[in-house]
């Protein structure tokens, strides 16, 4: 039986797109045939360029996007068969910017309790002991409770998100870029704040990000996507020791060092990132790589399994 909390099976996600008002219609594969499997307790990472595909992974989990295929399983059955009351019941977002996802015109408390208010979990006095309780646990004096978003920092805000995430107790928490908006001083503080309340109500995380260096510190398990497909899958320790497709070792070398006697080993990349639209034949990343051959020009790779690590590319096979 599978120990997993939530699992995806060949997903896809496929947009159309008009280039002007007389322009072809194209297909956009944002997902392209994505399978992950997050046990309760872990923490998934998932990396990659922007426009890889990561965010729209992280919509379809909350179900704020359909799949055009695949399936979507939370404890084992179909995310379709559920409401949307009882998947935000089991899983909630924390999105990446605090200045816009927190309504300005509502105070601390209202946003925080707002889920407990649409669900209809408990009264008026209830509410209020529950979202102060929350307050406490996430470092937001109660004295906040009042106030305005834009009363407070950037920190605190997101604090508020994490909070509001919170409230219901969920499983699982979607974090995307959560730490990107704010100042570097305040992000090893949230990401601190999500690792200590991780293991107090043991919550599952899918944290996206662009921070190598943030998912290296929080991830218990980092997925590296490319072009809409997951290239790389392993363990963190593993993967951040010992890369091996081409593009989470180019990934890796990218990480910016803070010594300026070391210096920066190129990440041997290439041409800019392709166009998603008009996506490379073969391997979509052989124009980027410096292992590429004739093969990876013409054929897609397969994906090789072991255990529950993954790699897609010819050089496994």
């Amino acid at each position: 039986m599978s120990n997993s909390i939530i699992e995806t099976k060949n997903l896809f996600k496929i947009f159309t797109v008009t280039r002007g008002i007389f322009g072809e219609k194209k297909q956009l594969n944002a997902v392209n045939g994505v399978s992950l499997k997050i046990n309760k307790g872990e923490a998934l990472g998932i990396v990659g360029e922007s426009g890889c595909g990561k965010t729209t992974v992280a919509m379809m989990l909350l179900n704020l996007l359909k799949p055009t295929d695949g399936n979507i399983l939370l404890n084992g059955k179909e995310v379709s068969s559920f409401s949307q009351h009882d998947i935000s019941m089991s899983i909630q977002p924390i999105f990446q910017d605090p200045y816009s996802s927190l309504n300005p015109r509502k105070s601390v408390g209202n946003i925080i309790s707002l889920p407990l208010r649409i669900h209809r979990l408990a009264d008026s006095k209830e509410r209020r002991k529950k979202t102060e309780k929350i307050m406490d646990l996430v470092g937001l004096p109660k004295r906040y409770y009042n106030n305005l978003p834009n009363q407070l920092s950037g920190g605190q805000r997101q604090r508020v998100a994490i909070a509001r995430a919170l409230i219901m107790k969920p499983d699982i928490i979607v974090c995307d870029e959560p730490t990107s908006a704010l100042d570097v001083s305040v992000q090893s503080q949230i990401l601190n704040l999500l690792i200590d309340l991780q293991h107090e109500f043991n919550l599952t995380y899918i944290f996206i990000s662009h921070n190598l260096a943030v998912v290296e510190h929080i991830s218990t398990r980092v997925a590296v996507m490319y072009l809409g497909r997951v290239v790389e899958e392993k363990d963190t320790q593993s993967l951040f020791n010992n890369p091996e497709h081409p593009y989470t070792q180019a990934l890796l070398k990218s990480i910016l060092i803070p010594d300026p006697s070391v210096e920066k080993a190129s990440a041997q990349l290439g041409i800019e990132f392709p166009n998603p639209l008009d996506p490379p034949s073969g391997c979509v990343f052989h124009p980027r790589c410096s292992y590429a051959k004739e093969t990876c020009k013409n054929e897609a790779p397969k994906q090789y399994c072991c255990g529950r690590d993954l790699i897609e590319c010819h050089r496994f096979h």
